[in-house]
């Protein structure tokens, strides 16, 4: 049993967070919040055009991960672990990233009084890789949508978490190093990774298989 009972996973496209949120819930028999990506029409565009189609992507997110973070809270979220794979909060980092000034100040006004009606877990799951690492992944996996992702962006998206991140402070925080760590495939991997995940504690926590946690 784990000392948390809402747990959420987040990092940049194809760093592995819905993979892991998976295996949790899988080994804990907790509920699995998975984010709903296909569904967004403007997804293909965007990453074709950018600025063009920036606003309608990220309000659309907005709006289907607010009525998702709703309707999942009707029920009795006490009952069992919750495991999600994105964080409500995490986007204002791509709106900061793609939105235009006039753009952003109408996204914050909405943003703000969603927020607020949304829970903060109690547990934050950050895992990181470098951009050379994650444009690998996202080839591996083959998602047609993401097969025009400009590195370049995908390099200032992972600049932006982890500035977005290194300022969290809303609840416990563990940052995972996963360049050298595949959890999907080895179990020993992940054995490591859940006993860091088991462990209760507050503020940020460390940890880089490499070099052991800190």
């Amino acid at each position: 049993m784990l000392p948390w009972r809402y747990i959420v996973v987040e990092g940049v496209i194809g760093v592995g967070k819905t993979s892991l949120t998976k295996l949790l819930s899988t080994r804990t028999s907790g509920r699995l919040n998975l984010e709903v990506v296909e569904e967004n029409p403007f997804l293909g565009q965007f990453y074709q055009d950018r600025s063009a189609f920036a606003f309608q992507t990220q309000i659309f997110f907005l709006l289907s991960r607010y009525r998702q973070q709703q309707n999942l809270f009707q029920h009795d979220m006490f009952s069992s672990t919750l495991i999600s794979d994105y964080l409500f909060a995490k986007d204002r980092i791509f709106a900061n990233l793609n939105l235009s000034d006039d753009e952003l100040v109408l996204y914050n006004q909405l943003a703000t009084i969603l927020e607020q009606r949304v829970l903060k877990p109690d547990l934050v799951i950050y895992l990181q890789a470098r951009t050379s690492v994650l444009m690998e992944r996202i080839r591996w996996r083959g998602r047609a949508f993401e097969q025009d992702m400009d590195e370049g962006y995908l390099n200032a998206l992972n600049a932006a978490y982890s500035y977005f991140f290194h300022h969290y402070k809303d609840s416990p925080l563990l940052v995972v190093n996963t360049d050298n760590l595949d959890f999907v495939n080895v179990p020993g991997d992940f054995d490591l990774l859940f006993d860091q995940i088991g462990e209760k504690f507050n503020g940020t926590r460390y940890f880089a298989p490499d070099s052991g946690p800190e």
